[in-house]
């Protein structure tokens, strides 16, 4: 089990990545939004009294300079935690200064979560108080809604699904609206439209589709804590994949992942608002301050919260008394 301890200092690793982020939103910029993030959680949890090692993170050692899968972050041997990151969801969200960006980590004890890729994965999910594999990923995407109307005890056509908008999708929306089911499109921000389906006064009632695996696994983390359904498939497509995949112990790649296969044990999820959103709200500055929101889930702990939480930004403070301005 982890320390509920250790809660509060990963939001404060989210809300600082968020901050930073949040500099540079609406710049256009995605790649350097991003970095900024990912630059401020790494020092965050290099502060931390912990063995960290990335099993999702921005890439493989040759492809990222910093968070890469393998990284081993903190200062101390003990606890041994993995963890998984996506410092920015919603980079060209954040670029745009549009909803829903937001800089999400999670942490489980060693081995607890899975080592994807940075592939796709298909994957779909439901939330908490369902019966068990009530969608599957296998199942026509009619037949899934069919199955989760009758168990929500609505009509088929007051069902919401969520998806990211891409042309691979079209099947899926397709089937939906031959139902007259609502549909809720996102242009990105994979990991906050899977959480949107298991949240209790959510419009959205499945997400569906193909995403990045990281994402998922980001996903399924929160998914765990609030008590619903996921299912993913890993998606790959040529002979890299194949290396790469090989390389984390990936053997079976039509194996579909349930939740426990994905998040086996304690987890803590954190997702801190870069601008505003459906599920958090952005950083707000004011004077030689930043405010931040987060989702903080502690799952062994049953906990589930908003948490709002104000900073002072050292440097501005500090160049002002030392200038006189």
């Amino acid at each position: 089990m982890l320390d509920p301890k250790l809660l509060d200092q990963i939001i404060d690793v989210a809300a600082k990545a968020a901050y930073k982020s949040s500099l540079l939103k609406g710049k256009g910029d995605k790649n350097t939004a991003d970095q900024a993030a990912v630059d401020a959680m790494r020092t965050e949890l290099n502060n931390m009294n912990i063995c960290g090692k990335v099993v999702i993170g921005e890439g493989e050692m040759d492809e990222a300079p910093m968070l890469y899968i393998g990284e081993i972050l903190g200062k101390t041997k003990e606890p041994k935690i993995d963890i998984a990151v996506d410092p920015l969801d919603g980079t060209k969200l954040a670029a745009n200064n549009q909803p829903n960006a937001i800089s999400v980590i999670s942490i489980s004890e060693e081995g607890q979560l899975l080592q994807a890729p940075d592939t796709y994965m298909d994957k779909i999910s439901v939330g908490p108080n369902l019966p068990d594999n009530i969608v599957d990923l296998d199942e026509d995407i009619k037949k899934n809604i069919e199955n989760l109307a009758k168990a929500k005890n609505k009509n088929v056509k007051d069902i919401c699904i969520c998806m990211l908008e891409r042309d691979r999708h079209k099947h899926y929306i397709d089937g939906a609206k031959s139902l007259g089911s609502k549909l809720k499109l996102i242009s990105d921000g994979d990991v906050a439209g899977s959480i949107f389906s298991a949240l209790k006064n959510s419009e959205v009632d499945m997400y569906v589709g193909i995403g990045g695996a990281p994402e998922g696994v980001l996903a399924a983390s929160a998914i765990k804590c609030l008590g619903g359904q996921f299912q993913a498939r890993l998606k790959i497509e040529d002979d890299d994949e194949v290396t790469r995949a090989k390389k984390l112990g990936i053997t079976d790649f039509k194996k579909k992942y349930f939740l426990n296969d994905i998040v086996k044990g304690d987890v803590i999820f954190c997702s801190s608002g870069v601008t505003d959103g459906e599920l958090v709200s952005g950083i707000k500055i004011d004077d030689y301050k930043y405010h931040s929101e987060t989702f903080a889930l502690h799952y062994s702990q049953k906990f589930f919260k908003k948490v709002k939480k104000t900073y002072d930004i050292w440097a501005i403070t500090l160049f002002k008394e030392k200038s006189g301005y």
